[in-house]
């Protein structure tokens, strides 16, 4: 536990800056990236682009993103078994720099290859780093939620630079140069990391519960075969021997990524030996990690339908100059930066005076507001459809009630996960957590891929059906939180077991 002298803003640990700053670079690298890739797929080939249409370039992108935070699980495991979140933060940040540098390279196979070392890495580095943030403060700890909201300004500090410097790039000078940008990114956050390592002062150096020699060489083995395997695939899809249809395997790997999900819950829960006040702890997590999926299968329309909205049906003109499309997304880290400082505040001010939500009743919050966003994109997509193009502020709007919206829900899912799971099961808690994003993410890549640009008339249904699902899940929420927030109380409770 941080020693209690070495404390940084409003009695926070020193450990916060490290590991804000770390995450910072590492989202400019991926929201960087992210912002360019359906973009880059669906530019006509003359233009630098791969001309992919907008159904295979939207479930590539819903599988890549699913991808990059399922590989979350198997990195929680290996870090608390095996090398602990330090060495999993590092080396994953490496891996990432290296999938950069391939994507830089302006070659339709390597890019793949850069994608699939993008994904591998970030497996190792996002569980891990989030894990961290919840090590460096005790379970009881009011300020832990704004600790995590604080670590989320980070996020959002690099997803705004990344949109800024890889956006601008791409669309005026290449699109490799904005992908190149990315991987310096990332190289800057591994520089910042190394030198400020100390100031975690031991947490998550190594692992919570080490297997024995036997157990290491056969989880060594399998991790060597695996990847012996995923290269031995990629070759063959790379050289043709190999072939998929994107939105096929899209709607397998949402069937796979919901089971892998409810089974290592299931696994967890019946057989990792927990008491009676851990499984109801357990019982309001999930209820979280639900609302979570449902909400990032609406809000991860930001890089797929609304980023194409933004670039083919919005006006982008302010004065002589046009705004990249990648742009947009900037908006909402924008707003967080502005925001998140009064959720932080909020979150405290209400915990004082008893009268903090429950995380679950957050959730079910966040999630309605930001269904009220696709009410907006309802109405531009009807300016759309009857032939103009709509007004930038319709997406500004958007994606303000999609960062209320976030601050309601994610920050705090995640302050949630690090207080109710069990201290045994963070890394791999965290890792099952992230799963969440993955399943919303595919679902949104499978949503975003009905965007059809010659059937825009469809488009407001689209939107209209994905606000309304969303408002229903939201409402259920709400109501299964009026008994699962007493189940939540059980982890201060326990402060004792992580102390």
């Amino acid at each position: 536990m941080t020693n209690p002298v070495n404390r940084f803003f409003q009695g926070h640990p020193a450990g916060l800056p490290t590991l804000f700053f770390t995450e910072m670079w590492e989202r400019m690298s991926y929201y960087g990236m992210r912002a360019l890739l359906i973009l880059f797929m669906t530019t006509a080939i003359q233009e630098g682009g791969l001309a992919f249409s907008v159904e295979t370039a939207a479930a590539i992108y819903g599988l890549y993103t699913g991808a990059v935070y399922f590989m979350g699980l198997p990195g929680g495991w290996l870090a608390d078994r095996l090398i602990g979140s330090q060495r999993a933060v590092w080396y994953g940040g490496v891996i990432i720099m290296c999938g950069h540098i391939v994507l830089a390279i302006p070659n339709e196979k390597t890019f793949f290859v850069g994608l699939i070392l993008v994904v591998l890495g970030t497996g190792l580095l996002k569980p891990n780093i989030s894990a961290l943030v919840g090590a460096l403060y005790a379970p009881a700890d009011e300020r832990r939620d704004s600790g995590y909201t604080l670590y989320y300004m980070g996020i959002n500090l690099g997803s705004v630079i990344g949109y800024t410097i890889c956006g601008y790039l791409a669309e005026n000078v290449g699109w490799h140069w904005g992908f190149g940008a990315a991987a310096v990114g990332m190289a800057l956050g591994l520089v910042q990391y190394r030198l400020t390592l100390y100031k975690l002062e031991g947490a998550g150096a190594e692992p919570i519960k080490e297997l024995a020699p036997q157990g290491r060489t056969l989880s060594w083995s399998l991790i060597i075969a695996f990847l012996a395997g995923l290269s031995l695939v990629t070759l063959a899809m790379l050289f043709g021997a190999l072939q998929f249809d994107p939105r096929t395997l899209a709607e397998k790997t949402a069937i796979v990524i919901l089971s892998v999900f409810f089974i290592y819950y299931a696994f967890i829960f019946f057989f990792g030996e927990l008491d009676g006040p851990e499984k109801k702890r357990l019982g309001a997590l999930f209820l979280i990690c639900i609302a979570s999926a449902c909400f990032w299968s609406g809000f991860e329309q930001a890089g797929s339908s609304l980023n194409l909205f933004g670039r083919d049906y919005t006006d982008r003109m302010l004065g002589s100059f046009e705004i990249p499309a990648s742009w947009f997304q900037s908006v909402n880290s924008i707003f967080i930066l502005t925001l998140s400082p009064f959720f932080a505040w909020m979150w405290i001010s209400l915990g004082k005076r008893m009268l903090d939500p429950s995380y679950s009743i957050k959730c079910g919050i966040g999630i309605v507001i930001m269904a009220s966003g696709f009410i907006c994109m309802y109405f531009a997509a009807h300016i759309a459809a009857s032939g103009m193009k709509a007004a930038a502020y319709w997406l500004v709007m958007t994606y303000f009630l999609h960062t209320v919206g976030e601050l309601c829900l994610s920050p705090v899912a995640l302050s949630a996960v690090s207080k109710l799971a069990p201290r045994r099961f963070a890394g791999q808690l965290m890792g099952v957590f992230i799963l969440t994003y993955s399943i919303g993410s595919v679902i949104a890549g499978l949503l975003a891929g009905n965007f059809n640009p010659e059937k825009i008339d469809e488009l407001p249904g689209l939107f209209l059906q994905i606000s309304l699902f969303s408002i229903a899940i939201g409402i259920v929420v709400f109501l299964l939180s009026l008994k699962t927030r007493h189940w939540e109380k059980y982890a201060d409770a326990d402060t004792s077991e992580n102390t």
